[in-house]
């Protein structure tokens, strides 16, 4: 009997998982399903035996895709038993700044946060909700926005009165899985850049950077949502605030058809009218493709300044997340911008913040009481 760990990271048609071996954290199983609610499905790799698994599915919602990703492992595992489910969490808010494993009361405290992450948070929690399937095995939420819970003051607040600032409006960032994973492996890799001023640019569908000082997050794009900073695949980013009342007075949109616009009609998609898919954007011919993925560039570029500003230098710019891994012209693009500053090193690491939650889950299961 082998005990293993599950990972999971739930969207809104989407839950990817994989399977990890409990005492040295190696990969035993990864997968996905995909098209949840439509045409759904399942993807999956056996490490061991290499078995690759590739059919559809009956999944209208996370429960049964949850049910077949188990009905997966039981078929092809060795003699596993899982000892925990790990999910990833987009928002912990101010209170959740570790790994914790879920209870009633947890859960009711991270659907007060729903309206701060609305494209992710509800996702997230149908997959702790779908792995009660299986019940001997704890839940243990990993959060997106801890890795940034020790920012000042200075770069988490927003101008406004006390009164709101009070009820919790202020900037949290995201993406935080993933720096942490890569700040673990400059500390391993690159001790002398672990210690020094590092921007890291997770670059995706979603798309933020962390200014990384001596290890620790400094200062990051995205505020108290997964809507600001850098333009993303679908979303917007930084927009002028009266920009938003102006759709709402002016244009008389509701406040659901302001929020689609924003979160799903705009960034590379809105600015491109083509794709949010920058392999798409690189192909294309149509100058809007160009357009699109220059201002992208230029936000980052601007940004990273930003985030040097924050640190009161720059040693390094690393690159992670699928744009900033695969898109070679997207990071020239990027470092052209930058050239105007002193000399910095430039490294390209994949993402894995699955591994870096089951990292997370482990540790939390081995400081638990016996």
């Amino acid at each position: 009997m082998i005990d293993v760990l599950l990972v999971l990271n739930t969207g809104s048609s989407s839950l990817k998982f994989e399977v990890f071996g409990y005492d040295r954290l190696d990969k035993l199983a990864k997968g996905k399903v995909t098209g949840i609610g439509s045409a759904a499905r399942l993807e999956a790799t056996i490490e061991e035996t290499g078995a690759a698994i590739d059919h559809t599915l009956s999944a209208h919602d996370h429960d049964t895709a949850m049910g077949a990703v188990i009905d997966l492992i039981d078929r092809f595992d060795d003699g596993w038993r899982m000892v925990a489910t790990v999910h990833r969490i987009v928002h912990g808010g101010a209170a959740f700044v570790d790994p914790v494993i879920v209870t009633p009361d947890i859960l009711g405290r991270l659907e007060a946060l729903v309206p701060l992450a609305p494209l992710h948070q509800p996702y997230n929690l149908a997959g702790i909700a779908a792995s009660d399937r299986l019940a001997d095995a704890p839940d243990i939420a990993c959060f997106d926005t801890a890795f940034h819970a020790g920012h000042a003051p200075l770069f988490n607040t927003f101008a406004i009165e006390a009164a709101l600032r009070d009820k919790g409006i202020r900037r949290y960032g995201f993406h935080g899985i993933s720096y942490e994973w890569i700040a673990r492996v400059l500390a391993n890799d690159h001790p002398d850049l672990a210690k020094g001023k590092v921007v890291i640019g997770h670059l995706g569908n979603g798309a933020s950077l962390c200014a990384l000082a001596n290890g620790k997050s400094v200062d990051t794009t995205m505020g108290m949502t997964a809507l600001d900073g850098l333009p993303m695949g679908s979303r917007s980013g930084a927009i002028d605030a009266g920009a938003i009342t102006y759709m709402l007075r002016d244009l008389a949109m509701p406040v659901d058809a302001v929020e689609r616009a924003l979160y799903e009609r705009s960034g590379l998609k809105g600015l491109s009218g083509i794709s949010n898919d920058v392999k798409t954007l690189l192909d294309s011919d149509d100058p809007r493709a160009a357009f699109a993925l220059d201002y992208l560039a230029l936000k980052v570029a601007q940004y990273a300044a930003m985030m040097a500003v924050s640190m009161g230098g720059l040693d390094a710019f690393v690159f992670t997340g699928g744009i900033g891994e695969n898109a070679a012209p997207v990071r020239d693009a990027i470092l052209a911008r930058l050239a105007f500053l002193p000399p910095f090193r430039t490294l390209v690491i994949p993402a894995n913040e699955e591994r870096m939650m089951a990292i997370h889950g482990k540790a939390l299961l081995e400081a638990r009481p016996a």
